[in-house]
Order: C-alpha cells, then structure tokens, then sequence
C-alpha cells in the first residue's frame, strides 16, 4: 500500500520520479507524490501482470494530473489529453506515457475504448466543475472510475458481463467515496462533486460550502448531506462485493484489499462525524487492523 501521507501542495515546477518516463519537457502538472487509499500493483498481482497494471495505472495517474494538478491553462491542459488519445489511435503519433502501454492494449480488444472513456472524463474535468444531479455523476465516474476496473478484469480473462457491473459499481463507490474524502481540498479549487439538485434539495448552497471551507467545519445540515452521499456510495461499494469470489484468488485478494481501503475510508469518515472539512479522512499504520478486519466484512457504523 503507498504511503499514507497526505497529498502535498503541487509544485510549478516538477519533481521527476525515477522510474517516470521523461516527457519531452517539464510540465507542470508532472511529477505529483499522490496518496492512495488502495494498492496499486501490489505483490497479490501475479508477477506476470504487474507490468502491464503499473503501465495501466502510470498512465491514467498521468492523464489524471495533466486535468487537475499544477498551474497550467485550459487549451495546454486539453492539448496535452489530446495529444495521449493522439498516441492510441494514431501509429504515425508518440508519446511517453502511451508507447509502453500499447502492447498490452494489444492483448485487451476493449482496452483503448477503455482509456479513451478515461480521457473523456479527464477533459470534462478541465471544463466541467458542477454536476447537475447523481446521473451526470454516475456518467462521469462511468468514464473516470470504472474503465480502469474493466481494464484490470481484461487482464485476468474476467470480463464477463455480469462481473463488469460488479465492477463498475466497486470502481465508482470507490470514486464517490473519495468525493467525500476530498470535498474541502475540491471546493478549495472551485469544484464541487455534490449534485446541486441535492444540495438545493437540502437547503444549502454554495455560500454554505464557503462558510464551511473558512471554519474548517461544516455545520449539521452539511454534515447531514455528506452522511447521506457517503451512505450511498458506500451501499453502491458493497453491491460490487460479490466480485471477490467470482475472479481468481489472487485478484481477489487484491479485491479484498481494494474493498478494505474503500470500507476504512467510510468508517473514518462517519468517525469524524461526517465532516471532510474539519479533517481530511486518511488511512495510516493503525488503520491496518481494520483493514484486516474489513477485507472480510462490512464497516461498523
């Protein structure tokens, strides 16, 4: 599992991880330490796939923080996606982070459908900050969350249809949770990822989010909506769980893990009284009792 410390202020100008592909220029978007709530290509991965998910991953983490890190405009941001669907549908077109995922998009006849609904979702994110009601949400994490799922089924030969609305349902919960998770550090850059017919239905507004991001607290009718759209994703995340016996065992290890990391989140959250802005949820060493515990059961509420 990647380190528990929280996400850190992104820098104009980026820090290169070694084992990153150097893109032509620096970027600054490129070069963001990210914290994870869920293993990535973690030793349950047979040793044979682990390239292809690091790969995978390398890529969408990359496309993610082209749309949402650092300093850059709009037009360079939106080239920059361009140029990655460029580079997966062209021969003649290049690019670091999409040449060594190619060979394993050959083996997936899905998978470059899958990476575009990626970008998709990552241009929306550089225009898009409001989403009216939960279907433009759910539309949104269909193409920001759940292809990655897809992708990992395809590796393991386990994308059959009812497996992929299992999986669909686990990969946006997890990404609904994280709605939760980074409400503050979200409404902070001006997005806002609680559909505005419930947050109107609630009597709230925007000037609401506000007050709440200025006192570090949200008052109990906030808190009241935020329990309400943590319950929902959570209800969504354990209608996914009949997955973890229905793929082979190692990835269902990794399933159990991902499951654990998603159900720890929703605990701390109701555990901080529902309230993301008081505290950003974050999973630690002394959450790895729970972990256990919650790989092979639901969260105490």
């Amino acid at each position: 599992m990647d380190s528990p410390e929280n996400k850190p202020q992104v820098p104009t100008m980026p820090v290169m991880h070694e084992a990153d592909p150097a893109p032509a220029r620096p970027r600054p978007w490129h070069g963001v330490a990210h914290y994870e709530n869920f293993p990535v290509a973690s030793w349950l991965v047979p040793a044979p796939l682990r390239p292809a998910v690091t790969t995978l991953y390398r890529f969408a983490r990359y496309a993610d923080d082209v749309a949402d890190e650092g300093d850059a405009p709009a037009a360079e941001r939106l080239a920059e996606l361009a140029a990655l669907e460029r580079a997966l549908t062209d021969p003649q077109a290049d690019h670091p982070l999409v040449r060594p995922l190619l060979p394993h998009l050959a083996a997936l006849p899905e998978g470059r459908a899958d990476c575009r609904a990626l970008l998709s979702a990552f241009r929306q994110d550089v225009t898009v900050t409001r989403h009216p009601d939960y279907a433009a949400l759910q539309d949104y994490c269909a193409r920001s969350a759940a292809p990655v799922g897809r992708l990992v089924l395809g590796l393991f030969g386990c994308r059959q249809p009812p497996l992929l609305i299992f999986s669909d349902a686990i990969c946006s919960a997890l990404q609904l949770i994280n709605f939760v998770q980074d409400m503050a550090i979200d409404w902070s850059r001006g997005r806002l990822y609680i559909p505005q017919d419930e947050l109107r239905a609630a009597g709230l507004a925007e000037a609401d989010l506000d007050r709440a991001l200025r006192a570090c607290q949200a008052d109990a009718s906030l808190r009241a909506l935020i329990e309400a759209q943590t319950r929902r994703a959570w209800a969504l995340l354990e209608s996914g769980a009949p997955l973890v016996s229905r793929v082979p065992w190692r990835l269902s290890l990794e399933l159990r893990a991902v499951m654990a990391g998603g159900r720890r989140i929703v605990e701390t959250i109701a555990r901080d009284g529902f309230d993301p802005f008081a505290q950003r949820p974050a999973l630690g060493a002394r959450d790895v009792p729970a972990l256990l515990r919650l790989s092979m059961s639901r969260p105490r509420w």
